[in-house]
């Protein structure tokens, strides 16, 4: 790719076991199906080729978006200015390391997770099944839902910084808060991380997964693209009300949305572009910041063209 030949070659010499993938429309790798083309992913096998992978290119100092699933972002059209790292890869696999404690990749998929900690009789994971992203990008943003979050969890963290190499955190080390975390709006990378849980009923912990399922499928426009929860949560209220209320479900720019399901959610419904998604969200914000006084934050990632460069 333009630009980027000479940086390509020198990550298949410095990091063989990297996927190297060129051209890459990230349309086709986020849950929003919205995204320009990346002039190069790399997708590393195993968590020791994340790190490596993460090194060579802080030595060529070029900053990469790390992605997992691809679930939290939207990004912009257009011809992209920045490498991609994809965690999600083949080697997903979680193992016990503990009596009822699970080390698993930063690419896991939470759902994959959540069945692995049910196979094992573990309970305490249940409200991750219906999480659509990886376990980095959940421990990153201290994700949640149906009263419990990563925080409850997650008991340490091995993580990548340009400045650090490889480091550790440690149970409140992750300074978790609301989507928030010590990761949230750095440079680091994570690695893996420990997750401890409770001895249960496997019986019982199916069928609080299936439960919550239900809940998602019956309150949530899941058959259609998004990037979840488009606001994060206002003092005050709940953001989902708050928009319903300034009587914006339905209302649209474009391809984009905001659902008639749930107005928390901003949806794809056919060729949104990302200026669409944009312009609804400063509709969105402008009405309930008339109507209620409220700022919504979002809480959807949003990256730029030239996102690491600027």
């Amino acid at each position: 790719m333009r630009g980027f030949g000479s940086l390509i070659s020198d990550i298949r010499r410095r990091v063989p076991d990297a996927r190297v993938l060129e051209g890459v429309p990230m349309k086709e790798h986020t849950s929003f199906r919205i995204g320009g083309e990346a002039p190069v992913m790399f997708v590393p096998e195993r968590p020791e080729t994340l790190a490596e992978l993460c090194a060579a290119l802080s030595d060529l100092g070029v900053r990469p978006l790390v992605t997992g699933n691809g679930t939290n972002l939207l990004i912009e059209d257009g011809e992209l200015e920045f490498p991609v790292i994809k965690t999600m890869c083949g080697d997903d696999n979680a193992h016990l390391s503990g009596d009822a404690e699970i080390t698993a990749p930063a690419g896991i998929l939470l759902s994959r997770l959540a069945v692995f900690a049910l196979q094992n009789g573990l309970t305490g994971f249940e409200f991750a099944h219906g999480i659509p992203g990886t376990l980095g990008g959940a421990v990153s943003m201290d994700a949640g839902a149906y009263g419990g979050e990563m925080k409850d969890v997650v008991t340490s963290t091995l993580a990548f910084d340009p400045e650090r190499g490889v480091y550790e955190v440690r149970k409140e080390e992750h300074d978790f808060s609301y989507r928030h975390s010590v990761f949230s709006d750095t440079d680091s990378v994570i690695l893996s991380s420990v997750i401890s849980l409770e001895r249960g009923d496997a019986d019982a912990v199916k069928a609080r997964m299936d439960e919550l399922s239900e809940k998602r499928r019956a309150s949530q426009p899941l058959d259609m693209p998004s990037a979840g929860s488009t606001f994060k949560r206002p003092k005050g209220g709940y953001a989902a009300a708050m928009i319903d209320g300034a009587g914006l479900k339905g209302c649209s720019v474009g391809g984009a949305q905001v659902s008639p399901k749930h107005a928390g959610f901003i949806v794809n419904k056919g060729g949104a572009s990302f200026d669409d998604v944009m312009r609804l969200i400063e509709i969105v914000q402008e009405r309930v910041f008339r109507e209620y006084g409220a700022e919504l934050e979002p809480e959807v990632k949003i990256i730029r063209r030239r996102w690491g460069t600027e």
